[in-house]
């Protein structure tokens, strides 16, 4: 289809520390029918899963070393390429993209994996379309691990925060709106603690080969609810009624450098039964991405979260 765009694999060559060959599956989509979502499924097929579940304007690359280290352990990781990133497919047009629809075929990915008993691992945009998984699906998942991320329903404190959506949403959403390209390497660098090596760089850019397969990326900030009746923001809305009952465990692991999500993660705790009572660690040395500048830290927090399940079930059995 002229108007889908598929990076070619080429350019996924060779990129560091990240040996995984390719899955793929078809998911619906409402102008082009059926797109190709890519996937990395690693580790043993009966171990506990643990779905990643990445944002703007990154890719599963972002989770390579959280990978490594879960797959060692005997987790099965499980992380997506959202429509419009990664090795997934790329409508060009911007209308072609909504908080829906990417809500819709990470769940049937979900569906058509058959699996249960999910940890749930989401920063950034992840956040929302993971947590609205969550309340669509909740036989689905065990656990949550949400990191660096926001379920905006454009509510005040104590249900939201304020300003919202402030100066750093409102700077990104600007610039991104009629934005022709966008450099992804550099929005990525822009908010790391530390320097990435130029091969680290590239791989953020190979989905990427020209600005016609940036739709997906230049349309994502402009899917923020910012105001009450924004399309998401009801939805979430209806997400934090069913999070407010959720009593399975829910851990926050926020970064210590990522002013854009900090404010979100004392909403989390106070409002989710799910989440009072446990640790809730903050990531030092890490940026907004803290996957990629902290991932064997924030990979020990999920696999105890996993473990504290283990226990659970070994008690009730017992």
């Amino acid at each position: 289809m002229s108007d889908v765009l598929r990076t070619p694999d080429h350019r996924f060559a060779n990129l560091p520390d990240f040996p995984w060959e390719p899955n793929y599956h078809s998911v619906s989509d409402a102008q082009h029918g059926q797109l190709r979502m890519h996937y990395l499924d690693v580790g043993p097929r009966d171990g506990d899963i643990v779905l990643m579940l990445h944002g703007e304007p990154s890719w599963c690359f972002l989770y390579r070393h959280m990978i490594h280290a879960l797959s060692a352990r005997g987790l099965r990781c499980i992380a997506p390429d959202l429509v419009g990133f990664g090795r997934s497919d790329k409508p060009a047009a911007r209308s072609a993209y909504s908080y829906a629809g990417h809500v819709a075929q990470v769940g049937e990915l979900l569906r058509a994996l058959e699996v249960n008993k999910v940890t749930l691992l989401c920063q950034d945009w992840g956040g929302p379309i993971g947590l609205s998984l969550l309340a669509q699906m909740p036989e689905r998942f065990s656990a949550v691990v949400a990191a660096n991320t926001l379920l905006p329903g454009c509510e005040p404190p104590p249900n939201g925060v304020a300003p919202w959506p402030g100066e750093i949403v409102e700077q990104w959403v600007a610039a991104t709106r009629d934005a022709e390209d966008l450099d992804v390497s550099g929005v990525i660098a822009a908010v790391s603690c530390t320097p990435l090596n130029a091969g680290v760089l590239a791989a953020y850019d190979a989905p990427f080969p020209s600005p016609a397969y940036k739709a997906g990326a230049l349309v994502f900030p402009s899917l923020i609810p910012t105001h009450a009746q924004m399309a998401g923001a009801a939805e979430n809305r209806q997400t934090w009624e069913f999070l407010c009952h959720w009593e399975k465990p829910f851990v926050t692991a926020f970064s210590d450098s990522d002013p854009a999500t900090a404010a979100w993660g004392p909403v989390f705790q106070r409002r989710i039964p799910g989440a009072r009572g446990r640790e809730h660690p903050t990531i030092m040395g890490a940026g907004h991405f803290l996957q990629e500048e902290q991932g064997d830290a924030l990979a020990a927090v999920v696999a105890r979260t996993v473990d504290s399940l283990r226990a659970t079930s070994s008690t009730v059995e017992s």
